[in-house]
């Protein structure tokens, strides 16, 4: 069965197919051709998959941040981080990350993050002389900090299907975030120090970004009601989820007054069309799983980790090589249900922290949303820009190695992130 199971999707990958379709196509295979068991367990097990409270808090984590993008927010961030960083070498591009950040704190989404700056700031950069491919790069690659920095759909998942505390994710994620974002303006100083971008030349009065942050207030407030209310003991991750959507639609409508009636359709559609295929993903990737761990793949993966090294910094190094390949050919959420169960035991003996692991997944496999073939920002870059993969490719690689670096960091050294964790659950 293992052998048409992983023979299929091979197959099914190189035609070309959809991921969510690659997997279910792959698990009926082996199925209907390996095995008595009725086709029927397939449709059983993946409404399984999706009948999960937990997993609610994706689509509306998905509207919150809708409903946050078309309320004005953008353009807030994107002032505040221009008083913040603006003057620096490399200036636009440094504002792009820093806004990516705080985005990132209400989107939850990589490619949300990049189509809502990207769409501001890639003309922006290219307008003010930056190098059109320099420009969609950056912003590809600060679009992956939308899933590292919390609320987080790929955190939810790895929560959801390692049994872990979401909340523990959600503030280990501050800490994995904000470290991607300095690898990537540390990368952008440098490159923009040798090809002249410079920042703008007249610095920022302290009232200036006061009046920034008194403007983007209510945005930066979002993810301190959502974690606040979450280790508050006031309500959990999923009911956070449905409490951003009202705050998100309380701020568009009554705050900034950027939301309309007219908006909401599309709004409605959006996160409709985005949740179906991310739980179509899920209830796919369930089914693959749940064939794997019947036929022992996850226990035979462990003890052949096992029989090469007993070090954890080793370990560690190979899962990190082996999520690197995987995230240029799979889409994140269906790489965390497959793997997880795969690591999670091994990484446990090991006496590794699951939260450590999950934020290293995430880490690792937001990487993967700047690596063709798969790389979901680069297009989304591409189609802002109308650029060529090929090109956008070449201009991303400092940054690709800059988030490596990143994940490095994280890997080995755990207090960058278990630091808040530790510090709220003692």
């Amino acid at each position: 069965m293992s052998a048409i199971l992983f023979g299929s999707f091979i197959l099914f990958a190189i035609m070309g197919l959809p991921i969510a379709i690659v997997l279910g196509l792959s698990s009926v295979m082996a199925i209907s051709m390996a095995s008595n068991i009725p086709l029927m367990v397939v449709a059983q097990r993946m409404f399984t998959a999706c009948d999960s409270f937990p997993l609610m808090a994706i689509p509306f984590f998905m509207m919150a941040g809708s409903l946050m993008e078309s309320g004005g927010i953008s353009r807030r961030l994107i002032n505040l981080a221009n008083k913040l960083v603006g003057s620096m070498t490399g200036g636009l591009a440094q504002v792009g990350i820093l806004t990516c950040m705080f985005f990132a704190a209400i989107s939850g989404s990589g490619p949300a993050t990049v189509a809502a700056i990207g769409s501001i700031l890639i003309p922006a950069m290219i307008e003010a002389g930056y190098d059109a491919g320099f420009a969609a790069a950056i912003m590809a690659a600060a679009g992956a900090i939308g899933v590292t920095i919390p609320p987080s759909i790929p955190m939810v998942t790895y929560g959801v299907v390692g049994g872990v505390s979401i909340g523990s994710l959600f503030m280990g994620g501050f800490g994995a975030g904000l470290v991607v974002g300095l690898s990537l303006m540390a990368a952008v100083y440098i490159i923009s120090k040798k090809r002249g971008y410079y920042g703008e030349k007249e610095r920022p009065t302290f009232l200036d970004i006061l009046k920034a942050v008194k403007e983007a207030f209510w945005a930066i407030l979002m993810p301190i009601i959502i974690l606040g209310g979450i280790y508050g003991g006031i309500f959990t991750p999923t009911e956070a989820a449905a409490v951003a959507v009202v705050y998100g639609f309380v701020i568009g409508f009554f705050i900034y007054r950027e939301l309309s009636v007219k908006d909401l359709p599309k709004i409605f559609v959006n996160t409709a069309v985005s949740t179906s295929v991310v739980m179509f993903i899920i209830s796919t990737a369930q089914v693959f799983g749940w064939i794997m761990t019947s036929q022992r793949i996850p226990d035979q993966i462990a003890q052949a980790f096992i029989n090469f090294s007993t070090s954890p910094y080793v370990i560690l190094l190979l899962i990190n090589l082996l999520l690197l390949v995987v995230g240029c050919f799979m889409e994140t959420n269906a790489a965390i249900i497959i793997l997880a169960p795969i690591f999670l035991p091994l990484i446990v003996k090991l006496g590794i922290d699951p939260i450590l692991f999950g934020l290293i997944m995430v880490v690792n496999l937001a990487i993967g949303m700047i690596t063709p073939p798969l790389g979901v920002n680069l297009f989304v870059a591409c189609g802002i820009c109308d650029m060529t993969l090929e090109r956008i490719s070449k201009s991303v690689l400092p940054f690709l190695i800059a988030m490596i670096v990143a994940l490095m960091l994280i890997t080995y050294i755990p207090g960058i992130t278990m630091f808040l964790p530790n510090l709220l659950t003692k």
